[in-house]
């Protein structure tokens, strides 16, 4: 379905505007930065900061994941800094705990969300904050970079592409052995804007990452995930956005019978006047 959605985007013309040109039309916020699996090339305006929660519970194996994220601008659109706080609930281990804290940057290369395209890179430091004898870290400092593409279709229907690669020199599994581990991973989504405030989600998302399984030895193993979900905005005059979601992936490929629940919760809000006058 990604693919269908590059090939209508390179027939449009060059007028057509990003998901939140409708949305201006009819005086109303609309979605833009809130996808769940994956990332949208749309940086933070000035004055305006994000908190994201969600939730990935594996209704296969028991385990799940609660991620917390503030997303701030650095002086205005074309800088981004952001944290992501990881709590993991290992199945196997049977333990909770902080996951490896993210630290990232992204640059707004090209666009906005007004443009009918618009680049993203991002790059980010994973400290090893979480306890790798439990498997809720890699147990060493690892390094990732990506590249969100976004595509606005029509007024109704956005794509969003993925490509990035993380890598974590001397990684532990929990036994302590060490290696150098690569992970990879590309996606691709598609929103459909019902309405201003309500949109309908297929996001999917293909990685292959190592596993250390000796000392300077790891495995891979690949990972397919489709995923379909919905959200929807409430929006105050103060400013403040709220977006609720909700999604359900699925394992297809080499993760077939994997099942899940996505849970999605994000404020969005000015903290000083050059966000208020937006």
């Amino acid at each position: 379905m990604t693919f269908v959605a590059i090939a209508l985007s390179l027939t449009l013309t060059s007028g057509v505007r990003a998901q939140s040109a409708a949305t201006d039309s009819a005086k109303t916020p609309g979605i833009q930065d809130n996808s769940f699996l994956i990332e949208e090339a749309y940086n933070q305006e000035a004055g305006v900061v994000q908190h994201i929660s969600a939730l990935n519970i594996d209704r296969t194996n028991k385990s799940y994941e609660y991620d917390f994220t503030q997303e701030w601008p650095a002086g205005g659109i074309a800088h981004q800094l952001s944290y992501t706080i990881p709590l993991v609930h290992s199945a196997g281990s049977m333990s909770t705990g902080i996951g490896d804290v993210l630290l990232n940057y992204r640059y707004q290369l090209v666009g906005d969300g007004d443009a009918p395209l618009a680049v993203s890179p991002r790059f980010s430091v994973a400290f090893p904050t979480g306890d790798w004898k439990n498997d809720a870290g890699r147990g060493a400092a690892g390094y990732e970079g990506f590249l969100p593409v976004s595509i606005a279709v029509s007024n109704m229907l956005v794509t969003h592409l993925n490509a990035g690669a993380r890598y974590t020199p001397s990684a532990r599994n929990a036994s302590g052995d060490r290696a150098d581990v690569w992970k990879y991973a590309l996606g691709g989504s598609e929103i459909l804007a019902i309405s201003p405030t309500f949109n309908l989600m297929l996001e999917t998302l293909w990685s292959r990452e190592g596993d250390v399984v000796a000392p300077g030895k790891t495995r891979m193993s690949t990972s397919w995930t489709i995923s379909p979900g919905a959200r929807m905005a409430l929006n105050y005059k103060s400013g403040l956005q709220i977006v609720p979601g909700i999604a359900f992936p699925l394992g297809i490929g080499p993760s077939r019978g994997e099942r899940g629940v996505f849970l999605y919760l994000s404020f969005e809000h000015p903290f000083n006047d050059a966000g208020r006058k937006k």
